[in-house]
């Protein structure tokens, strides 16, 4: 495809380190994983990193997790305030566990959380916010932190798109009591599949890595050796309710080496980025992501001007015909989704902009190489087919 959604980014380090552990012959999780969440939580400057097989099982472990604490555990029935737009899996969990879930709007130019919004929505129900930085964009986070911290309630972090972003010079995924990141294929750093959970907090931590592994304790730092006399019973000692959702062994490899050109390749989608606001910024006819913070850049959404008529029909068969990779934004405003009838929930309002973006918006893909020639390409595509009302009607 001449301008694809995505595309690998690995190099001979990538494939070596695969090489490595098939020769070792240990392909579950071990050592690579162990020295993969070290170096992932010293990269972002928490104490715990747990890494696991994708970042929507990073998103149902963290949730899990807050159920299983000593003190104030979330509890069936406890409400959640959500943004309109994100993943699947970002909301997932919460039905799953058996929360209510109050959907709030978003910001028609960050797409992130209207955090306006916030006081009027909580409730004396509501125990936690989940934050989404969309697209790379960070969401208002030292506000919604505030917010938490105010009324005592947990922040759940969601930043699987967003991996590399900052907000006041602060990493996004590092605000909350629990942060998730993905590590899938088209995302900042790419392990094949994977994702982590990110927290300071020990207990946290401790739940996180039972709940990963069946809901034993052997993984557990200073867990018994299953072949020590006390240990034969220890090793199988199941504590929790779990999941097996363990990364490869080949995939903590990868993460290491992936891990040392994080920096290089953001700066690249940076230089991509600033490509991409020189060309549509200002056009009346596209809504382009405005950057909060310091966006890591993931894609770069435009929103047809509703105002102006626009055909997407006939834009999206224009990108088409140009072999340009075109989506929903993310996952577009989740309670239009059939899925919306398994969940206990309500909207904050009219969720304007959410639907906005649903109906006029889409997105194109963001690379770590060079891309002047595919967004230029993008650009006179569009500068043909974004035709207004106005603009047929003069004609």
């Amino acid at each position: 495809m001449f301008y694809d959604l995505a595309s690998a980014t690995w190099g001979p380090e990538e494939i070596a380190a695969i090489n490595r552990v098939l020769a070792d012959g240990r392909f579950t999780m071990g050592e690579h994983v162990r020295q993969f969440e070290e170096a992932f939580a010293a990269r972002f400057g928490l104490k715990h990193a747990v890494m696991v097989n994708s970042g929507s099982s990073a998103n149902l472990v963290g949730v899990a997790a807050l159920f299983h604490k000593k003190e104030r555990p979330l509890r069936r029935g406890d409400e959640v305030l959500v943004p309109a737009i994100s993943w699947a899996t970002t909301f997932h969990p919460l039905q799953q566990y058996g929360l209510r879930l109050r959907f709030l709007d978003v910001e028609l130019d960050t797409l992130t959380m209207d955090v306006s919004q916030l006081e009027a929505a909580r409730t004396s129900r509501t125990r936690m916010v989940v934050a989404v930085s969309i697209l790379g964009n960070p969401a208002a986070l030292d506000v919604i932190r505030a917010f938490c911290d105010r009324h005592s309630l947990y922040l759940f972090e969601d930043n699987c798109e967003s991996m590399g972003a900052t907000l006041h010079g602060r990493p996004c995924g590092t605000f909350g009591q629990v942060n998730t990141f993905s590590t899938f294929f088209s995302h900042h750093i790419s392990t094949m599949e994977g994702g982590v959970l990110l927290t300071d907090d020990d207990e946290l931590d401790y739940l996180a890595r039972v709940i990963r592994s069946h809901g034993w304790a052997r993984d557990l730092p200073g867990a018994a050796d299953s072949q020590s006399p006390d240990g034969f019973f220890e090793a199988y000692r199941f504590v929790l309710p779990g999941y097996n959702v363990r990364p490869l062994e080949i995939c903590g490899a990868v993460g290491l080496e992936q891990l040392k050109k994080l920096d290089g390749m953001l700066e690249r989608r940076r230089a991509n980025a600033a490509r991409f606001v020189e060309l549509f910024d200002g056009d009346e006819r596209f809504i382009v992501q405005r950057e909060h913070g310091c966006s890591s850049w993931f894609s770069f959404t435009l929103i047809l001007n509703p105002s102006l008529g626009i055909d997407r029909a006939r834009v999206m068969s224009a990108l088409r015909e140009a072999d340009i990779g075109f989506r929903m934004i993310t996952g577009g405003c989740f309670p239009r989704h059939e899925a919306i009838r398994f969940f206990d929930y309500d909207t904050v309002g009219e969720l304007v902009n959410a639907n906005l973006a649903h109906d006029h918006g889409f997105f194109v893909g963001n690379h770590p190489r060079d891309l002047t020639v595919e967004i230029t390409r993008l650009r006179e595509v569009l500068d043909r087919a974004a035709v207004s009302w106005q603009s047929e009607a003069a004609r």
